[in-house]
């Protein structure tokens, strides 16, 4: 690996953007974790993963993921998670039969305090 890393300029660029950008990534989720519920953190998880404001698309489709998984990403439990989609559903923010689709309007959540 070091090898590479040495004599691969381009591959040693990919490399340390990757590792700066997954080092961000953590902090990002501590802070998250440390300072927001988690009504807010399941908001903010289903809108990276729906990677808006990527793509410049308002609604976008999040392909298939269980609630058990989404309690364990936000660390809260999958009652809680079903409580929030439902939520969610309900006002607006996503549509969530089958397929799970994330409305912009679902950043309000993460936006208001």
């Amino acid at each position: 690996m070091l090898r590479t890393i040495h004599e691969e300029h381009e591959f040693s660029d990919l490399f340390v953007a990757y590792v700066v950008d997954r080092h961000n990534r953590t902090q990002a989720d501590l802070v998250d974790q440390l300072f927001n519920s988690s009504e807010k953190r399941l908001a903010r998880a289903l809108l990276i993963m729906a990677r808006f404001g990527k793509n410049g698309t308002s609604e976008t489709v999040i392909p298939v993921i269980n609630q058990a998984t989404l309690a364990e990403m936000i660390g809260a439990t999958r009652s809680r998670v079903n409580f929030f989609m439902n939520r969610f559903r309900k006002l607006g923010f996503i549509e969530y039969n089958g397929v799970l689709k994330v409305h912009s309007s679902l950043l309000e959540v993460v936006l208001h305090e």
